[in-house]
């Protein structure tokens, strides 16, 4: 049979999806309409739940901007870092996230954490004020930030039971992500080639298509996989923009006051996710739907593919 994925999935992951697949059969025969409308409203659930670490920071932005006092002792910046700690540190406790993640996590973090450096340092964008916890002018939450799309990446992952059809080679696609990576740095100084990564992106991925579950009960549906790295990167933008709208960091053009971030960022977003789909894909291996005669075995399952 097709992959399950069950034994992957956090407790309160499978009490969603057994909800779900209770909701759904309770449902029989009654219609496609009201199937169609608990199918969306899984997939919304679901989708706002891989975002829980990144909610949670924007969260802890909107709040101390809004609220935290100027006078504290303890800078905005370094309550940020001690709060951004102990809600990772709550979901491992809580088993709301994985060891296998937090690894993932902690990659993101110091890739981040190191384009943050040298963009702030070439005047990319700033972070006001002050604090202990920063490192060569970055506060230290900023790794955060980065840390939450990988949170959403393994999450959406395992949630949703992706499999991808004529996935590109992982070398190549390993090759792909660190010319990104080094293009975020070397514009600065040479050719700017996004325009360039960007064709390669669709050429490498335009036959690909993932092959997702709302929950395990219900049919797969497939997506091309560029369509659904333009969705993500949509609304990573939109976070991008409630975050410097709470004073997470600052470009040139809002020094004078805040104003809706460029459209163009559009693209350092893609680009940036296909970053993240590589550094997660090294975690959770790419698999067709097809692939089949593999037991899976996890606490308390035993299933086979």
């Amino acid at each position: 049979m097709p992959s399950e994925r069950l034994w992957s999935l956090t407790p309160v992951e499978q009490r969603l999806d057994s909800w779900a697949r209770r909701r759904l059969e309770a449902l029989h025969g009654q219609g496609r309409v009201r199937g169609f409308l608990l199918e969306f409203a899984v997939f919304t659930v679901k989708q706002a739940w891989a975002c829980v670490f990144g909610a949670a920071m924007l969260v802890l932005l909107v709040t101390t901007h809004l609220w935290y006092p100027e006078a504290a002792a303890l800078s905005r910046s370094d309550a940020l870092v001690i709060g951004a700690v102990a809600i990772q540190a709550l979901m491992l406790l809580l088993r709301l996230e994985s060891g296998r993640e937090l690894w993932v996590i902690v990659l993101f973090h110091l890739v981040g954490t190191v384009m943050e450096i040298f963009k702030t340092f070439v005047g990319s964008w700033h972070y006001g004020g002050d604090g202990l916890l920063w490192i060569a002018g970055v506060p230290l939450y900023t790794g955060f930030m980065y840390a939450a799309v990988g949170s959403y990446m393994v999450r959406v992952f395992r949630l949703f039971d992706l499999h991808f059809d004529r996935y590109p080679a992982r070398w190549a696609t390993a090759l792909l992500g660190a010319a990104v990576y080094a293009n975020f740095f070397g514009h600065h100084y040479v050719f700017d080639a996004r325009w360039v990564l960007l064709a390669v992106i669709v050429v490498l991925y335009a036959r690909c298509t993932m092959q997702f579950r709302i929950h395990r009960a219900r049919p797969w549906r497939r997506m091309p996989i560029l369509a659904a790295f333009t969705g993500v990167a949509f609304f990573i933008w939109v976070a991008e923009n409630i975050a410097t709208a709470a004073g997470a960091w600052i470009y040139p053009n809002q020094a004078d006051g805040w104003e809706l971030v460029s459209l163009s960022k559009l693209v350092s977003w893609f680009l940036l996710m296909i970053i993240s789909v590589v550094l997660v894909t090294f975690v959770y291996r790419p698999r067709p739907l097809a692939e089949t005669a593999e037991v899976v075995r996890g606490p308390g399952h035993e299933l086979s593919r």
